[in-house]
């Protein structure tokens, strides 16, 4: 179990850090030229911005608490609100009638993680 967690952690931290990164470095306008960023017109490059931000921050919590073993209780914490976040995202796609699958599994990873890390195979 811990092995499947550590696992999950650090690829979910990866894509979270890489997709925050994205939405932090780029322009709002050079997003809407995407098909899969659609859903960023419906809010400003401030809150584009945060949500980078919370993804980054987030995916830096899947790792580097468990890692270093210092505050490991951080790591649920973490990929609880990135789950909270993914969940969000879900609400958004679906509203504006576009795929929402993958934001879907990214929420429940999320909480797969949470879960494990809380009770199952928790970080000493």
């Amino acid at each position: 179990m811990n092995i499947l967690l550590w696992a999950l952690q650090v690829l979910l931290g990866l894509l979270f850090i890489g997709s925050g990164g994205a939405k932090l470095a780029q322009p709002k306008e050079q997003m809407l030229k995407s098909p899969q960023m659609g859903w960023a017109s419906d809010f400003s490059q401030g809150t584009i911005r945060l949500i980078g931000l919370a993804e980054v921050l987030g995916g830096l919590g899947l790792i580097l608490p468990a890692a270093l073993k210092v505050l490991p209780v951080l790591t649920p914490l973490a990929a609880l609100g990135l789950a909270a976040i993914m969940f969000g995202a879900v609400m958004t796609h679906a509203g504006r009638r576009e795929p929402f699958v993958p934001a879907l599994v990214l929420a429940l990873l999320a909480l797969v993680v949470c879960a494990g890390r809380f009770w199952l195979a928790p970080i000493a």
